[in-house]
């Protein structure tokens, strides 16, 4: 099946989402989080086909999400952590259970409470917030054009400020 891309798109979402769109790689990505290092760990628990593990194994690495390292305990063979870029796509992760658990967990129910190591305490929900920590949604946001905008990205930066926040120009 062909699937769009992205790449050539003025727009840092879909050129990440090229990157990390597909459905296995955020769930892979999980795992590692997770403390999965090995194919078989991967493989036992997302129930994915060894094919396209592979294939999805060998993607991340090229796009330096993960990173292959030899197993100490097993001759010959190597293992999958995240890279510094795979280790950002935390807050996504979390960002999206967290709107899982609220709008999708059975009977208000989520699987899993995320506890911070240190205090003990329940982590704070993923928000877009202003410095005093005041939660915006994408009606308090205003775009501006960023230092790579094009004259397309600033037609569609006008256009987005108008029809959101009512601007005229």
């Amino acid at each position: 099946m062909y699937r769009k891309r992205f790449d050539g798109m003025n727009c840092s979402i879909a050129r990440a989402l090229d990157e990390v769109g597909e459905w296995w790689t955020l769930l892979i990505v999980r795992e590692c989080t997770q403390g999965a290092t090995r194919f078989d760990e991967f493989q036992r628990e997302l129930g994915i086909a060894r094919n396209i593990l592979t294939a999805r194994l060998e993607r991340l690495i090229e796009l330096d999400i993960l990173e292959r390292f030899p197993l100490e305990e097993r001759a010959n063979t190597y293992g999958y952590r995240l890279t510094e870029k795979g280790s950002e796509l935390y807050p996504v992760l979390v960002a999206l259970m967290q709107w899982g658990d609220r709008w999708l967990a059975p009977k208000g129910k989520p699987p899993v409470t995320l506890v911070e190591q240190s205090s003990g305490k329940p982590v704070q929900p993923m928000a877009v917030q202003a410095r005093p920590g005041r939660k915006l949604t994408y009606h308090d946001v205003r775009f501006a054009a960023g230092p790579g905008a094009t004259k397309a990205t600033h037609a569609v930066i006008d256009n987005r400020n108008r029809r959101v926040l009512g601007d005229d120009g």
